[in-house]
């Protein structure tokens, strides 16, 4: 396969894995640690208007989904791109951190949670990703 082409794909299936990772994670994380009394997650809005109900433990799933779903992207995305393995797992870590950020702009999360988010979930899981694709 040309390198180009094996590295877009590394892109896209890297991209691809990752959100099934983070998305599979999310949607499971209610029946593991339920939504407060009252809170609606089921629209942004009503995320939004009940997020003041949510205690440390309601942030524990968002953040695995977050890194565990940019580790599994970056890793994906090393194992399978032709060249500058390191390159495009950061990618990876760029595409997720700026769905965070975006993220950390509409939802009012507490600010510990924002930082270590942030900090946490993406550059260094698409790091350790690349190394595990060794």
């Amino acid at each position: 396969m040309h390198p180009v082409l094996r590295n877009v794909l590394a892109v896209v299936l890297g991209l691809v894995v990752g959100s099934a990772v983070n998305m599979g994670i999310i949607m499971i994380s209610g029946s593991i640690i339920p939504p407060p009394n009252g809170a609606d997650i089921t629209t942004m809005e009503g995320l939004k208007s009940t997020m003041h109900l949510f205690g440390p433990e309601h942030y524990i799933f968002p953040f695995l989904a977050h890194a565990l779903g940019t580790l599994v992207g970056a890793f994906v995305a090393a194992k399978i791109a032709a060249t500058n393995k390191i390159k495009f797992a950061l990618a990876i870590g760029a595409f997720f951190f700026l769905g965070g950020a975006i993220n950390a702009y509409m939802l009012p999360a507490p600010t510990w949670f924002l930082i270590l988010d942030l900090a946490g979930a993406y550059f260094p899981m698409a790091y350790l990703g690349k190394k595990l694709a060794k």
